[in-house]
């Protein structure tokens, strides 16, 4: 339902924005919006990646090890 009222708001005010600025004025503001939205959406998306990377546990010299012998152990049976 509020995905609904943000629709409608938007829509409401991309038609004020037509007709204050015109189709070419409105149209590059738009863009402008658009691109820009997306851009910060990206922006929080690489800031909520890093900080869950920072937190996720580092490989201790055991589970190295231990890969490292099933790799070996792999290219050897080959």
């Amino acid at each position: 339902m509020v995905l609904f009222g943000f629709i409608a708001v938007a829509t409401i005010l991309g038609l004020l924005l037509l007709m204050i600025a015109g189709p070419l004025g409105g149209g590059i503001l738009a863009f402008g919006i658009v691109v820009g939205c997306i851009f910060w959406g990206l922006y929080l998306l690489n800031d909520i990646h890093k900080k869950i990377f920072a937190t996720s546990p580092k490989k201790d010299k055991v589970q190295r090890a231990y890969e490292q012998y099933l790799s070996e152990r792999s290219d050897g049976l080959e």
